[in-house]
Formats: structure tokens, C-alpha cells, sequence
């Protein structure tokens, strides 16, 4: 240890900093990537590097995110565009180095404050989202008061939203200790999140909204099938039917999607039609190299190839919008298999937990981002990724045996 770091407590610091980054992390790229610099400089100066190791290689899911990022590595050799892949790599690099040294870090008794920050910073963005709906304040950044979302754009926002909606409830629902002060607070931000949900244009966060009702349902009732399904069934239409009927944005994203599906075949250039063209452009690449892909780095050659031969109409992609596809193409079913093991391990985590937080939030997280990954590849943008990754840092950690 560099005997300058000996005399500061760098446990209280670290903890500092992430209840910075927490709150950091849905407002700001280059403040939350600041942080993380601090962080992760700070890991390295701070030796103790054996019993941070063995940290590591305990944790199934950490050792299945290290060996998906070296997986990318490996797909180097085989892909002819080599600044592509490098650049995937620069986006995957999370799951290598963020992610283990993340959760050698965190502290269970500090669960609570990093996500009541997350949550402040969630709170703020609403709260502007509304000023500029409502036109008290100009639109700024990425708002305008027909999509007010401020910090990011509404893809990365309303998945955020909706993981943040189920953080409340799931207080609201399981803390029977809750102060009288938050029952409030936290009843009033889960009717008013869930109204923002629906003015702004983010369909696959809405999806991942409607999932989480039904997931916080099953929940509540101890996953019995029949009750569960009757009461998520008719939560699902009430809330779909208010939002519908109410909200003109999301009438018109539904609207719009519809009639992308309706006139598919004439018109294929909307985004639904590039959704399915791209999945189906990308599965005669898939089929070519249906085990170890074609390499890290060449979604977008091997797509202008097959794009030009089966749809020239429309405009060339670097990503296909599902992040299963975007992995068959560069990894293959290996690529595939690795990924999934992530998600298997933290389920799996999740399920034998003795808490009651952990093991229902820990299983929320992958099954919600299993089904928003199926229209965008939510673990390359960074608001997304970070957020997965950061809540993955304690969720999955076994604090009793450490």
C-alpha cells in the first residue's frame, strides 16, 4: 500500500464514493465516469490484492461476466474489422474490471444508502421531467415537452424508471417496518413515476414497467400461480387502459406500433420494420457461423453484406436492437451460452438467499433486462449497463461468507 493512502480510513471513503456514483449514475456520463476513475484508481493503489482476489474467484457470477468479456477478446482473432471490435470491447469492459472491483467494495449495511441515492437522483430527473412537461421550465438536453427526458434519452430512461418504480414498491409492499413519513413519500413517488412512465416514449421501458407489475405481484403473493395471474391480468389492463386513454404519447408509440406490424410487408422502413429486418437479416449471418460467430467486430461488415443483397432499401446497421442477435452474430452459440450463464448464476443466487430483499430484487433485475434485451442491446449503453452492473455488485455478493 502507498504509505500515503495509510492514514486515510479508505473504507469510508470508498463508501463515499459509491453512494456518489449511485447518485451520479442516472444524471451524468462524465460525472458518474469521474467516480468510477476515483474508484477504480484508488482499488489499485489500496493493495490487499489477495483476499480482493479470492473475493472474485468465490462469486460463479463474476467469474461467468469475466469469462463473457474475455470471450470478446478471444472473438478478436477471427473478426476482420478490428477498430469495431475494440470498440465493443471499450463498451464491455464493465463486466471485466467495474464489476469485480464494484463488488469487493460494497457493504451490506450500506445497501440502503446507495439505493436511497439512486433513487434521489431519480426523484430529480423526474421532478424535472415534469417542469418541462408542464412548460414551466425550457426543454433542455435531451427533453422537449413532447419526451421530456432530460439526462438521457427515453431508451435508457424508462428501464431505469421502471426498475426505480419497483425499488419503491417493493418497500411500499415487503417493509413492515416503513416510517409513516416514507409510506408517503414512497406512495406518492410510485403513482408519480408510474404517470411519467407514460409521457415519455420509451416502449421497451414501458414493457419492462408492465413486467415488473406482474413480477411485484407474484411477489406479494408468495408466487401462488392463480391469484397471482388474475390480479397481474387485470392490474396490466387497467394500467394499459388509463395510459392508453390518457397519455397522448404513449397512444401514439402503440399506435405506431401496430401499424408497423400491420404494414410490414409494404413498408418496411419504421422502427419496428428495421427491428425485424435486422433480426432476420442477422440470423442468415447467425446460420453461417452458428458456433463461434463471426468475430467480436463484424455485426456491421457481415450485415451490409447480407443487408445488401436482401433489403438495400434500407439504411446499413451496427447493431441489430437485441442483444441475443447482436451476440449469435459476434460469439455464436458459445457467445450465447456464456452470456446466459451470467443471468443463470444470479437467478440461481437470487433464489437460495435467505433475504427477502435480495433474493426478490436479485431475481427482478435479470428477468426484467431478459425481456427489454429482446428490442435493444441494454448492456452496451451505458446508463443501463451501469445500472445493471452496479446493482449486480451487492445483490449478488454472498456478504456471510466474506
Amino acid at each position: 500500500m502507498i504509505p500515503m493512502l495509510e492514514s486515510f480510513k479508505l473504507d469510508k471513503t470508498f463508501q463515499y464514493l459509491l453512494v456518489s456514483l449511485a447518485f451520479l449514475m442516472p444524471l451524468t456520463v462524465f460525472g458518474a465516469n469521474l467516480i468510477i476513475v476515483l474508484i477504480v484508481i484508488l482499488w489499485a493503489l489500496t493493495g490487499n490484492y489477495k483476499s480482493k482476489i479470492d473475493q472474485i474467484i468465490k462469486s460463479k457470477v463474476l467469474i461467468a461476466s469475466i469469462l463473457f468479456f474475455i470471450l470478446h477478446i478471444v472473438g478478436l482473432l477471427w473478426t476482420e474489422d478490428l477498430r469495431w471490435g475494440l470498440h465493443i470491447i471499450h463498451k464491455m469492459w464493465y463486466f471485466l474490471l467495474l464489476f469485480p472491483i464494484l463488488y469487493t467494495l460494497v457493504k451490506k449495511e450500506h445497501i440502503r444508502y446507495y439505493i436511497s441515492a439512486f433513487l434521489l437522483a431519480i426523484f430529480f430527473t423526474e421532478v424535472l421531467s415534469y417542469l418541462v412537461w408542464f412548460e414551466i421550465i425550457p426543454p433542455f438536453k435531451n427533453a422537449s415537452v413532447y419526451n421530456p427526458t432530460p439526462f438521457m434519452s427515453h431508451i435508457s430512461y424508462n428501464p431505469i424508471l421502471a426498475f426505480s418504480i419497483y425499488l419503491i414498491l417493493h418497500e411500499l409492499l415487503f417493509n413492515k417496518s416503513v416510517s409513516k413519513f416514507k409510506l408517503v413519500f414512497y406512495s406518492f413517488l410510485s403513482v408519480s413515476m408510474s404517470i411519467n412512465m407514460f409521457i415519455t416514449g420509451g416502449r421497451a421501458g414501458q414493457v419492462m414497467f408492465f413486467t415488473m407489475l406482474c413480477i411485484i405481484i407474484f411477489q406479494y403473493f408468495n408466487y401462488k400461480k392463480l391469484i397471482s395471474l388474475v390480479v397481474s391480468i387485470v392490474v396490466v389492463i387497467s394500467f394499459f387502459y388509463i395510459a392508453f386513454n390518457t397519455s397522448e404519447i404513449f397512444h401514439n408509440r402503440v399506435t405506431e406500433t401496430l401499424t408497423n406490424i400491420e404494414n410490414f410487408e409494404t413498408n418496411k422502413n419504421t422502427s419496428v420494420g428495421e427491428r425485424i429486418v435486422f433480426a432476420m437479416n442477422s440470423w442468415e449471418i447467425i446460420i453461417n457461423n452458428p458456433i463461434i460467430g463471426s468475430g467480436t467486430g463484424d455485426f456491421p461488415i457481415e450485415y451490409k453484406k447480407i443487408n445488401m443483397q436482401n433489403t438495400p432499401e434500407l439504411t446499413n446497421a451496427t447493431n441489430p436492437h437485441n442483444m441475443y442477435v447482436l451476440i449469435l452474430v459476434q460469439l455464436g452459440i458459445i457467445g450465447l451460452i456464456s452470456f446466459l450463464s451470467i443471468i443463470f448464476y444470479q437467478i440461481k443466487f437470487s433464489i437460495l438467499s435467505k433475504d427477502r430483499f435480495i433474493r426478490e430484487t436479485g431475481l427482478a433485475l435479470p428477468l426484467l433486462f431478459l425481456i427489454i434485451m429482446l428490442s435493444d442491446s441494454y448492456l452496451l449503453g451505458h446508463y443501463t449497463t451501469l445500472m445493471y452492473i452496479f446493482f449486480s455488485s451487492f445483490l449478488y455478493k454472498d456478504f456471510d461468507k466474506i
